[in-house]
């Protein structure tokens, strides 16, 4: 068994493959769009369907996933929740019908959503606040990889061999990695004094409710979402309008522009968070709205009709404050409460980002 000091590092690069493929299982269907119409004569409704009702039941499914993780151990709900996903995504590799495919979707969101309030609370758990911002961005990373990787892997297998093999290797990776983690990650040994007695539901959502820096820091992440979710959305179809490019390189365009962006600046941004916060926990919330404050000026770029690279460039930055300033958010959550209000928190906070994004 890996103890001390080793153990959270450890624990934190398990998580960081396994946060890939949480992201990488979600979206690397939108890779095969084409493919899916073409063999379970789906409409443009019906694929549009594939990412609402993942949306819906994850959203759906946050709030009991976070009060849950507060009860009960986080690194069997993570080793859980990455199995149960594992296993559906294999079913959609074997799916036969649209009907059967928008139901993975619809389990995909209610086993997906469990894992990221267990996993943040648990490396919060871990990490006291010299490391804890750093760690988070590692993390936030990997998810960043995963949306890359899971498209690009779906797309190439889709081209060369089928939509459903790549299914078959990321369910596989996930069923195997299920087992890597359940020997390696452990909860963080709970404190001797005051044993922990539970809160209830209401106590919780109560406690967070006169918190107001919960409330900002959840209106923040719901504006948050509802921009990157507009990028994500459009920005390949803008590229294409504006600059006459092919499908392919409007969307690897937009995603590099984003993705890269948004890793480098989830791990410097959590590294910089915990520097700035050795003397004082609460300069995060400075650091995090600076970010944002310098970030959101490049956004008039779009008013006029700049050359591409400009626009790229702005872009890049944005995506890159956004992120420096995004990987404060989990820290100064945890940095605020007590260990057994964390990941219902967290839970919550998905629930609103995933109804603002739809927004977007």
């Amino acid at each position: 068994m890996i103890r001390g000091e080793r153990q959270k590092w450890v624990s934190l690069a398990v998580l960081f493959a396994v946060a890939m493929l949480n992201y990488a299982d979600r979206t690397s269907i939108s890779a095969v769009f084409p493919l899916l119409r073409a063999e379970l004569a789906m409409s443009d409704v019906g694929l549009a369907a594939l990412g609402s009702f993942f949306l819906w039941s994850y959203a759906a499914g946050s709030p009991l996933a976070g009060l849950l993780a507060d009860r009960y151990s986080r690194s069997r709900m993570v080793v859980g929740s990455l199995a149960a996903w594992s296993l559906v995504t294999l079913w959609t590799g074997m799916a036969r019908s649209a009907e059967e495919l928008l139901l993975t979707r619809v389990l995909l969101g209610l086993t997906e959503c469990a894992y990221l309030p267990a996993a943040i609370a648990l490396i919060a758990d871990h990490h006291p606040t010299a490391s804890r911002a750093t760690a988070i961005g590692i993390h936030t990373a990997g998810l960043n990889f995963g949306l890359v990787a899971g498209g690009t892997l779906a797309g190439y297998l889709g081209d060369h061999v089928g939509w459903r093999p790549g299914f078959f290797i990321l369910g596989g990776a996930g069923v195997a990695l299920a087992g890597l983690a359940a020997a390696v990650l452990r909860d963080a040994p709970r404190p001797a004094s005051k044993p922990a007695q539970a809160p209830s539901a209401r106590e919780s959502v109560a406690r967070l409710a006169r918190i107001p820096s919960y409330w900002i820091l959840l209106g923040e992440g719901m504006l948050m979402a509802v921009g990157i979710w507009m990028f994500f959305n459009w920005l390949p179809l803008y590229f294409r309008e504006t600059f006459n490019m092919s499908l392919a390189g409007a969307g690897l365009s937009g995603t590099l522009m984003l993705q890269v962006a948004a890793t480098l600046g989830a791990v410097g941004g959590g590294y910089f968070s915990d520097q700035i916060a050795r003397r004082n926990p609460n300069r995060r919330m400075l650091f995090q709205s600076l970010c944002y404050l310098a970030g959101a000026p490049l956004l008039l770029a779009f008013l006029g009709r700049p050359a591409f690279g400009f626009l790229g460039a702005c872009i890049f930055g944005f995506a890159l404050l956004r992120a420096l300033g995004g990987a404060s958010q989990l820290a100064v959550l945890s940095d605020l409460l007590p260990s057994q209000f964390r990941s219902t928190s967290i839970g919550l906070m998905n629930t609103a980002n995933c109804f603002a994004g739809g927004i977007g």
